[in-house]
């Protein structure tokens, strides 16, 4: 499916309990034609001429460098296609296993921050990682000057959910990775958000065997929690 024309001028499809559009694509999405498709759904939001959406994909196995990527932390650049985007951070991994969420949304309409404020945003993302995670009975965590939800792992801690976003006229895009069962062998070929020393998990890595359209109703069920009750029109 190419989602590039497919997901701005998706008819309406069924809605979560807080009022915004909801697409799971199938098969493995190419990262150039979700950027398109992401960016034109920005620009039909902020016209008022599309619904606030949730999009749930799967990428084939690519990096990509955010706009803090340092060029050391590319450590086999020949490995995988590297794509640069516009979200913040550095280099993530994404890949068949991983279920990435984009998020579009209007910070300027009320939800649970109350007012248009990334970081309540990217702190509220953090916040659904870990409750869905917490469903399947993993303890994910913050933690200070590392992007992204942790697991304890005895005496390390591994990186299990990433968050990247970008911010245009107050519309969100870009959004939450989270491993499920990817091959974290993958991950070697960059030092993951910039963050050496530490390692990557997966939920099959910690011993939870999950489909992912369990995982993705998990998600759908926390982010209506979180983000709370919107109908499109308001």
């Amino acid at each position: 499916m190419t989602m590039e024309a497919a997901l701005p001028l998706l008819p309406l499809a069924p809605m979560s309990a807080s009022g915004v559009q909801i697409h799971t694509s199938p098969g493995l999405v190419p990262y150039p034609e979700a950027v398109a498709a992401m960016e034109a759904r920005v620009a039909a939001i902020r016209a008022g001429s599309a619904p606030e959406a949730l999009w749930f994909v799967e990428h084939p196995p690519l990096y990509t460098a955010g706009t803090s990527a340092q060029t050391a932390d590319l450590l086999q650049p020949d490995r995988f296609p590297v794509h640069r985007t516009g979200r913040g951070g550095q280099y993530t991994y994404h890949g068949p296993g991983q279920r990435v969420v984009y998020v579009m949304l209007d910070l300027q309409r009320p939800r649970a921050c109350g007012q248009a404020d990334v970081r309540c945003y990217v702190h509220n993302l953090e916040e659904w990682m870990i409750r869905t995670l917490a469903r399947f009975g993993v303890t994910g965590e913050r933690r200070d000057g590392r992007v992204g939800i942790w697991v304890k792992r005895g005496l390390r801690e591994d990186k299990v959910g990433a968050i990247g976003v970008r911010v245009r006229h107050w519309i969100t895009y870009h959004g939450i990775a989270l491993n499920v069962t990817p091959d974290l062998g993958h991950f070697t070929g960059i030092v993951p958000c910039g963050i050496a020393g530490h390692g990557v998990t997966s939920l099959k890595d910690l011993g939870v065997d999950v489909s992912m359209d369990a995982i993705d109703e998990a998600l759908r069920a926390e982010f209506a929690a979180i983000f709370g009750p919107q109908s499109v029109g308001s």
